[in-house]
């Protein structure tokens, strides 16, 4: 089913925070690849 009407920009970050806040392995992956990705630019 699509939404009859379009999300802003705002909206949507919103909605994605509020899922990945409430989802803590999605937010431990991507924590662990931007360590990952700042110990590689830190060599």
């Amino acid at each position: 089913m699509r939404r009859s009407r379009k999300m802003t920009l705002q909206e949507l970050i919103s909605e994605n925070k509020r899922q990945l806040l409430n989802d803590r392995e999605a937010l431990e992956k991507i924590e662990k690849r931007l360590e990952e990705r700042m110990l590689k630019k830190a060599e």
